[in-house]
């Protein structure tokens, strides 16, 4: 006995399909658009690009997720067994066009994501080299900015545990909040004293590893006014969730004016919310778990606060 062949779809079913598949596209499209509304404020050049990836990317899983629950649920309404109904299935050997099928639109997909994420890597062009250095050396600042703008200022970032230094090498600056002006492009030079640290400001939407024994150039513009936080995104020890620094990006009067004023400073103890809460606790008579023992605090011109509200 032969099976009957199956049969093909007619022209209403192919009509509520591509309803269907539309109406997923447009959930997809609104989706999309909302996740903008998920993250911080846009404080750099980079975060339009990187948002503008990450709606890209919501938007496609929306649509994978929506489209194979789709096919789960017609599946469990439309070709389920009848009640009391223990008979086995027809053997299918395979479909060799429902298989090119479910192959090619993953495929496609993620080149699509893969060529969207090289080209806003490309645009953006945030990385410089990578140099091997000796922390007992001085660390030279590397000229340059990011392509296609003028003279970047330089900022040498130190990062220990737990603690953030930064440093001006024009002005002889250095301080534990990080000044940045307005719409000027800005060249870090990232160095770790100790471990694996993450150089990340979400408002910014760039993170950054800074590896001991690098010294990593790396490159954006501040274009928001605003006070943001710099967050040490890799696991670098007991006070690592406490290892975060204020970024403040002002006009180019004030940063001129805070650059004046930090030279005129003299030096004193940086923030550092570890060696602080270290020391409180061998004052203790149980002073808890063993841990590394916290970089003294840097001696900086200007240590800044750590109570100020900050946008993101």
């Amino acid at each position: 006995m032969t099976s009957a062949p199956p049969r093909r779809p007619g022209p209403i079913a192919l009509m509520a399909l591509a309803l269907w598949v539309g109406l997923l596209l447009l959930i997809s499209l609104w989706v999309a658009g909302q996740s903008l509304r998920w993250l911080p404020v846009q404080a750099s050049n980079a975060a339009p690009l990187v948002d503008g990836l990450f709606s890209f990317e919501t938007g496609v899983g929306t649509f994978v997720f929506l489209g194979v629950i789709s096919v789960m649920a017609w599946v469990m309404l439309v070709h389920r067994a009848e009640k009391y109904d223990e008979s086995d299935a027809e053997p299918i050997e395979g479909n060799t066009r429902l298989e090119v099928i479910w192959t090619a639109i993953p495929l496609v997909l993620v080149m699509a994501i893969a060529w969207y994420a090289i080209r806003v890597n490309t645009e953006l062009g945030v990385l410089g080299p990578m140099e091997h250095v000796h922390l007992s050396e001085p660390l030279p600042m590397a000229m340059g900015a990011p392509k296609g703008q003028g003279p970047a200022e330089e900022v040498e970032v130190i990062a220990r545990q737990w603690s953030w230094e930064f440093r001006y090498p024009a002005e002889n600056v250095s301080s534990t909040e990080l000044h940045l002006q307005l719409d000027r492009p800005v060249t870090f030079r990232l160095v770790s004293e100790d471990v694996l640290h993450g150089f990340f400001i979400p408002a910014f939407r760039l993170k950054q590893d800074v590896i001991p024994g690098r010294a990593i150039d790396f490159s954006l513009t501040p274009t928001r006014i605003g006070r943001y936080r710099l967050r040490d995104s890799q696991f670098s020890g007991t006070w690592f969730a406490a290892n975060q620094a204020d970024v403040v990006v002002e006009t180019a009067d004030d940063h001129t004016a805070w650059l004046k004023q930090a030279a005129a400073a003299p030096l004193q103890a940086g923030l550092s919310v570890a060696a602080d809460e270290y020391a409180a606790r061998q004052g203790q008579p149980r002073s808890g778990w063993p841990t590394v023992v916290p970089a003294p605090p840097p001696q900086v011109n200007t240590p800044g606060s750590r109570s100020l509200p900050h946008d993101a």
